[in-house]
């Protein structure tokens, strides 16, 4: 499957796009990575989301960067402010990317609500799918968007 920036989940369901947004940017959020021995570990993270891009910024000894190194495949999940789910959920799967640019690093620390460490790294989380689920009038209402191939090759 592949993975596309942010921005195209935003052209392609402007809906799922902001909700997704509204739970995740500047909030904590749990990211679900794998280990070098296979088994999932899940993390505690503050994503950064704008100008078409999610970001994250971490420690460079963190195990959730090795893990990310290593295989760079996620989960990301919002935090949930309730155990009824009365705020929504709203988890996305991709594939992370160490970004070195500094342009980018400059966009992504302008657009962040807080002040990121000079050590922590920057990772790009490029999206696969995307799903939500409300509860509007206390019964589940899913919404999911996945990446197609054939999308991927003309963006």
């Amino acid at each position: 499957m592949q993975a596309a920036h942010w921005g195209v989940l935003e052209r392609e369901d402007v809906a799922l796009a902001a909700f997704g947004q509204e739970r995740l940017d500047g909030k904590v959020a749990y990211l679900a990575t794998i280990r070098k021995d296979g088994r999932p570990r899940a993390h505690p993270v503050t994503p950064v989301i704008g100008e078409g891009h999610m970001f994250i910024f971490l420690e460079p000894s963190s195990p959730r960067t090795r893990d990310l190194e290593e295989n760079p495949d996620f989960c990301l999940h919002c935090a949930m402010n309730d155990s009824s789910g009365s705020s929504g959920e709203f988890q996305t799967t991709g594939v992370a990317v160490k970004i070195d640019d500094t342009g980018i690093r400059e966009l992504a620390e302008s657009i962040s609500n807080f002040r990121p460490s000079v050590r922590s790294l920057l990772f790009e989380l490029f999206v696969s799918e995307a799903l939500s689920t409300a509860y509007p009038t206390g019964q589940p209402k899913r919404r999911r968007w996945q990446r197609s191939a054939a999308l991927a090759e003309n963006s």
